[in-house]
């Protein structure tokens, strides 16, 4: 059973609701991912806006069609009662085998029981040589001995 972590935050409360998120985008399951958001969250990914699960899941469908083998790695770096703030990479390829490894940072926002309502994303990628890539755990979680951004310097 998944405790539902409800706001206001605390350290480690964020820090855990940060996790969660990592490791529901790892799935890659749309479905799965739209969950932890309101049925009318808004979203604001780089130029695209969302409003709902619906368009959510739309969204993510897209985005993992495009962005294969997609490996996320989320870090806390703010939170105050009902917000919190992540910088995050992720490494993925096209379906020409180039590979990317995206740099971004969002900002959450959370109802009282503990579903985004709000998420804004702002993303650059950056083309990496397959051999330059960090994130290489099988694909899904990020093992939980598997360094974050800040012990991989990125």
């Amino acid at each position: 059973m998944t405790t539902i972590i409800v706001p206001p935050f605390n350290v480690n409360s964020a820090i855990r609701k940060v996790r969660l998120a990592e490791d529901g985008w790892n799935s890659r399951d749309p479905q799965r991912v739209s969950l932890a958001y309101t049925e009318d969250s808004r979203w604001r990914n780089r130029t695209e806006f969302a409003i709902g699960r619906r368009e959510i899941v739309e969204f993510l469908t897209r985005k993992w069609a495009k962005e294969l083998d997609y490996r996320l790695i989320k870090e806390l770096w703010a939170f105050n009662e009902n917000r919190i703030a992540v910088r995050y990479a992720y490494e993925w390829h096209d379906d020409s085998g180039n590979w990317y490894r995206s740099y971004g940072n969002e900002n959450w926002e959370y109802d009282a029981e503990g579903l985004m309502q709000r998420r804004f994303a702002c993303i650059n990628d950056l083309a990496i040589a397959e051999t330059d890539r960090r994130f290489r755990w099988p694909l899904g979680r990020r093992p939980d001995d598997h360094r974050g951004l800040s012990a991989l310097d990125l």
